[in-house]
């Protein structure tokens, strides 16, 4: 057995803005592993400025982790605890090489082309014409639940949006949720969410900065408008550590990506203990290009979550990897007569 790895660099079709800025491209990690005639893939999507594992030694904790693949996938698992986007890229891995079908991780319906999993539509940061643009462009394509980034432009402005979309759309027939990205301050947020809460939105993702568990338990408790936490999520390692976290605030929602948590079996540790204390969940891409959307994708429809997921990023670049994977009427579907090329990575 020999692996190797090698960086991508994915080009988005347009400038997407966050609260961390304008991202026109990401970068992007793929160890492949080879034993004898056969292969597996995985991807390692740290995500830059957010990722616990943005650490200078990253590339060289990947080429480790390949020079020592015949430890098998447990022992590297448990060894890369500081690096949860190299864990999923080595859980990928394996289990690609363990398949019949390399990029079939999970059969199911879903894999087969029979079903599909109700994504939200993604509206990025911008002016107040092409935010608009964008949700109109969601409604078009049939999509039922809207995701909206704020925090870029000003408050007044967003709430205009989202305004002009109640006047057309009831909460029953669009479902509007919105994503702070830890835009507000602690002392401003509660009013912020009273004056949201008023447009029936479903949820909104972190209000204020992951890290003030005080400030935040307080805002869940006293909201009139759904939390969930996302980036509070990330550093937050063994399963004693979740359930305090999740105790002490109490949110209404967790959000899960994957490659920001160690992969699937860091996932299910999160939903493990939220599921105890009634807390539910939904699952998200991290921008990770279509080889990692499909793991997360297949992972997601086996947990028969009744929420739209956040799994409609991989039309966002000039330069994705060919796949099976397709969004119509919003939805995420695999067409399983399609097929993958990755001859560009490898």
């Amino acid at each position: 057995m020999k692996a190797t790895y090698k960086k991508y660099v994915l080009n988005f079709k347009m400038p997407s803005g966050t609260s961390r800025g304008i991202l026109k491209t990401k970068e992007t990690w793929f160890i492949k592993i080879e034993q004898k005639h056969n292969f597996g893939i995985g991807e390692c999507g740290i995500l830059r400025g957010l990722s616990v594992d943005d650490r200078p030694d990253y590339e060289n904790m990947l080429k480790w982790a390949c020079e020592n693949i015949r430890l098998g996938e447990e022992v590297l698992y448990n060894a890369l605890t500081d690096y949860p986007s190299i864990q999923f890229g080595i859980e990928m891995a394996f289990r690609s090489l363990s398949s019949e079908d390399k990029f079939q991780l999970f059969p199911s319906a879903f894999t087969r082309g029979e079903k599909g999993i109700p994504i939200n539509g993604l509206v990025w940061m911008g002016d107040k014409q092409f935010m608009k643009q964008q949700i109109v462009d969601k409604l078009d394509n049939g999509f039922s639940c809207i995701k909206m980034k704020i925090g870029a432009i000003d408050f007044a402005s967003e709430i205009a949006l989202l305004t002009s979309i109640r006047k057309e759309f009831s909460a029953s027939e669009i479902e509007l949720r919105v994503d702070a990205n830890g835009a507000f301050s602690p002392s401003e947020a509660l009013e912020k969410l009273k004056i949201l809460s008023e447009l029936e939105l479903h949820s909104i993702e972190q209000p204020i900065a992951a890290g003030q568990w005080e400030a935040m338990a307080s805002l869940c408790e006293d909201s009139p408008l759904p939390i969930a936490l996302d980036e509070e999520l990330i550093g937050v390692f063994s399963s004693e550590e979740k359930q305090q976290l999740l105790q002490s605030i109490s949110p209404q929602f967790i959000i899960l990506k994957p490659s920001l948590i160690g992969g699937w079996k860091g996932s299910d540790l999160w939903i493990s203990e939220a599921s105890k204390l009634g807390i539910n969940w939904w699952i998200t891409s991290a921008l990770e290009s279509n080889i990692g959307l499909n793991a997360i994708s297949q992972y997601t429809f086996t947990k028969n979550s009744k929420l739209p997921q956040g799994l409609g990023t991989g039309s966002l670049y000039t330069n994705n990897l060919s796949s099976p994977l397709g969004v119509s009427n919003g939805n995420i579907y695999y067409r399983s007569k399609d097929a993958w090329k990755i001859d560009e990575i490898f």
